[in-house]
């Protein structure tokens, strides 16, 4: 099963979508809140080719990465 990051804003309804969803999903994650973490921020821009978008969704185990949520 795979772990993920999920780089994101408390204030975004996205983000909250996408946490809420990998919760009921019993899926593994960590969030970072963007806004209260400068160098998650800047660990996001690199998740995201300089895109400020969130969530940033990061599969750590393969390594994939989604920007924003709309599952």
């Amino acid at each position: 099963m795979s772990h993920y990051v999920i780089f994101g804003k408390d204030d975004c309804p996205h983000t909250k979508k996408a946490r809420a969803d990998f919760k009921r999903k019993c899926r593994p994650f960590l969030y970072v809140n963007v806004d209260k973490d400068p160098k998650a921020l800047e660990r996001m821009l690199e998740y995201s080719n300089g895109k400020y978008v969130v969530p940033v969704i990061v599969d750590v185990d393969e390594g994939n990465v989604e920007i924003g949520y709309t599952d």
